[in-house]
């Protein structure tokens, strides 16, 4: 079973820079996808940042976000600068895993809360 742990979340002002890491430990593959999702209060989970086949963010982070992955130590971090309040969110590491002719796999950590507030 895939675990994952995300830390590093905490209050920081508009303008202010945060950044956030995922630990995973299990069985974690190098085809593996893995990223970021956020949740705020009453909104659906959405995508920020994906790495894995290519390095995609949401159009609401691009510029300002930075997606990073270490195969060796299986963590993915996320660097946020320029942080606004609408980023305030649950902030969520994913595994995704997409087996040709297996069927797709999501993991997903516990969260961590981020708070861009005055």
């Amino acid at each position: 079973q895939v675990r994952l742990v995300e830390s590093g979340g905490g209050l920081v002002q508009p303008g202010g820079s945060l950044s956030i890491s995922c630990a995973a430990s299990g069985s974690i593959f190098p085809f593996d996808a893995m990223g970021w999702y956020r949740q705020a209060p009453g909104k659906q989970r959405e995508l920020v940042a994906l790495t894995g086949g290519g390095t995609n963010y949401a159009d609401s982070v691009k510029g300002r976000f930075i997606i990073s992955r270490d195969n060796v130590k299986n963590t993915v971090s996320l660097q946020m600068n320029s942080l606004k309040p609408e980023d305030t969110a649950v902030y969520y590491c994913n595994v995704h895993r997409a087996w040709t002719g297996r069927g797709i796999n999501d993991y997903w950590g516990q969260g961590t809360q981020v708070t861009v507030s005055s």
